[in-house]
C-alpha cells in the first residue's frame, strides 16, 4: 500500500470531530444569516433565493455529518469484528454505501458553493460572457465528480491499496484541482470588477476601520482555497490527511457563504458608506459623497443571489 502516514481509523475519527466543531459554527452563522435579513422585515421583503441557498447549505452540511457519524459507527462498532481486515480495511473500502453517500453530499455542497461564487460574478459584471469560462469549468467539476463517485463504487482491491497512484486517485485530484481553479477564477473576476469600480470613484474615501467589500470576499475565498490547497498537498504527499480535510471542507463551504453575508449586513447597519450612483461618483441630496456599490452591500442585495434589476441599470455597467 502507498505511504499514508496516518491510520485511516484515526483519520475518520479526527475528521468527524473537526467537522462537528465547524458544523456547530456553521449552524450559529446560519442563524445569524437568517436573522440579518428577517429581523424587522416583512415577508415580501425577504430575499428568498438567499434564504433557500443558505438553508440548502445547512441541510447538506447536516446530512454530511450525520452520514459521517454513521460511517464512523459502522467501522468502529457495527463491523469492527466482522469486516475482513478490521476498521482500517473498512474505511479504505470506497464502495461502502455510507462512504459513497457522504462523497455525493460533499460534491453537491461543492457544486452549490462554486455556483454561488459564479453567480456573484455574474451579478457584479452583468454580462453572461464573463462567466462562460467559469460555467464551463463548473461543468468540468460536475463531470469529474460523477466519474469520481462512479470509480469509488467500482474500485477494486488493488486500486484501493494504491489509491494515490491509481485512476481512482487521479479522479480525486482532477476534482480538487478543477474546483480550486473554478473558485479562483470566479473570485478573481469578481474582485477585479469591484476593484475597478472602487478605483473609479475618485471622491470615495473609506472611514478608518471599515472593511471594504473586496476584503470581505477575498477573506472568504482565501479560507476555502486554503482548505482545497491543503487537500491537494495531502494528495501529493500520499497522506490520508486528505480524507480529514475533505470532511472539514464541507462546513467551510457553508461558513464562507454565511460570513460574507453577515459581515456585509452588519457593516451596512453601522455605516452610510455606500449608495447608488454612477461609476463616476456622485452626492446625496445633502451633498454627501456616495458610492456605486450600495446595491451590493444592502442587506437584501448582497452580491450572490439578487435580482439584477436592483443592481444594474447604470450603477455597475456605466
Amino acid at each position: 500500500m502507498a505511504s499514508r502516514h496516518i491510520p485511516l481509523d484515526a483519520a475518520v475519527i479526527m475528521s468527524t470531530v473537526l467537522e462537528g466543531i465547524l458544523y456547530g459554527f456553521s449552524v450559529l452563522m446560519f442563524i445569524g444569516t437568517i436573522w440579518t435579513f428577517t429581523y424587522k422585515r416583512h415577508v415580501r421583503d425577504i430575499n428568498w433565493p438567499i434564504a433557500v441557498v443558505a438553508t440548502l447549505l445547512l441541510v447538506l452540511s447536516t446530512a454530511h455529518i450525520v452520514v459521517n457519524i454513521i460511517y464512523l459507527e459502522d467501522g468502529l462498532v457495527k463491523y469492527h469484528n466482522t469486516f475482513p481486515g478490521g476498521p482500517q480495511a473498512f474505511f479504505a473500502y470506497t464502495p461502502q454505501a455510507t462512504f459513497l453517500a457522504k462523497s455525493a453530499i460533499y460534491i453537491l455542497q461543492t457544486l452549490v458553493g462554486d455556483g454561488v461564487v459564479i453567480y456573484r460574478c455574474y451579478v457584479v459584471w452583468q454580462s453572461i460572457w464573463v462567466i462562460i469560462i467559469p460555467c464551463i469549468m463548473w461543468c468540468g467539476v460536475a463531470g469529474c465528480s460523477v466519474c469520481m463517485v462512479y470509480f469509488f463504487s467500482q474500485a477494486s482491491i488493488s486500486e484501493i491499496e494504491n489509491f494515490f497512484t491509481s485512476k481512482l486517485g487521479h479522479w480525486v485530484a482532477a476534482f480538487l484541482s478543477s474546483t480550486l481553479a473554478t473558485n479562483l477564477l470566479s473570485t478573481g473576476l469578481l474582485a477585479y470588477r469591484i476593484w475597478t469600480i472602487e478605483r473609479n470613484v475618485s471622491t470615495f474615501r473609506a472611514t478608518k476601520g471599515r472593511v471594504p467589500i473586496l476584503r470581505m470576499l477575498m477573506d472568504a475565498a482565501i479560507l476555502y482555497s486554503a482548505a482545497l490547497c491543503s487537500s491537494l498537498i495531502s494528495f501529493a504527499l500520499s497522506n490520508d490527511g486528505l480524507f480529514v480535510v475533505a470532511d472539514v471542507i464541507n462546513p467551510i463551504i457553508s461558513i464562507t457563504f454565511y460570513m460574507v453575508f453577515i459581515r456585509i449586513a452588519v457593516r451596512q447597519n453601522n455605516t452610510d458608506y455606500v449608495s447608488t450612483v454612477h461609476v463616476g461618483g456622485g452626492t446625496t441630496e445633502q451633498g454627501t459623497p456616495q458610492h456605486p456599490l450600495k446595491n451590493i452591500c444592502r442587506e437584501n442585495d448582497v452580491p450572490f443571489l439578487v435580482d439584477s434589476p436592483k443592481l444594474v441599470g447604470t450603477h455597475l455597467v456605466g
